[in-house]
């Protein structure tokens, strides 16, 4: 049996709405509760590879951190609620969230040292919706600020202004120092065809370059 949708409803509302035990996903988008679409192979293949090499980097520091797969991240006090591609959390500030136990729901910035996007058609979820709501100044109380977040645009589906005229497969990081982000654009062109490595601040020694990211997608 399909479960209704309503029109708009708060956090509370969405969560207590959620099916059990659905292979549907939904996510809660400013009140609005939006399906998440079936992602193509391609988007999977690419999130698989980053799961992978991001795991490997916390085992191999012995990291108090892990990557669930389905956790809702809210923004303090929003109506909103995101189940990112990638999400790398840290178990040392988890138990100051206080609906992580009951719910598996974070709201605090310092509880995720990383959130990864893998873009698809919705694009400008990616790159507006959620880009507002993840990356934000830390300074201000009532802001989320996780300490880290990517856009991972392997297709070049964004629009001109975040990936180039013409079009081309972009990563954007956003990495969050001193209160403020400091932004960066990989492409493949980029230092000799990709070689250039992706610089993290949570996985500083993390050795990804945007070649092998977009070659993830390539069947």
């Amino acid at each position: 049996m399909t479960q209704a949708i309503p029109k708009l409803v708060t956090f509370e509302e969405f969560v207590d709405w959620l099916p059990e035990n659905s292979s549907v996903r939904y996510e809660l988008h400013n009140r609005n509760i939006v399906e998440k679409v079936q992602p193509v192979g391609e988007h999977e293949e690419v999130k698989g590879f980053l799961g992978i090499k991001i795991s490997v980097e916390i085992q191999r520091l012995g990291l108090s951190y892990f990557m669930p797969n389905q956790v809702i991240v809210r923004p303090p006090e929003k109506d909103s609620g995101y189940i990112p591609d990638v999400l790398v959390l840290n178990r040392a500030n988890l138990v100051n969230e206080k609906l992580w136990k009951k719910e598996s729901i974070v709201s605090l910035g310092a509880s995720i040292p990383l959130a990864i996007e893998v873009v698809s058609t919705n694009w400008r979820d990616d790159y507006y919706l959620k880009y507002a709501e993840y990356v934000r100044v830390a300074s201000r109380r009532e802001e989320m600020g996780i300490l880290e977040y990517w856009i991972v645009d392997y297709a070049a589906l964004g629009g001109r202004n975040f990936i180039g005229n013409p079009k081309q497969p972009t990563i954007t990081v956003s990495n969050l120092v001193d209160g403020e982000y400091q932004i960066s654009k990989y492409r493949d062109s980029d230092a000799c065809g990709g070689k250039l490595r992706i610089i993290s601040q949570t996985f500083p020694e993390l050795n990804l370059t945007p070649n092998q990211i977009f070659q993830a997608a390539v069947v």
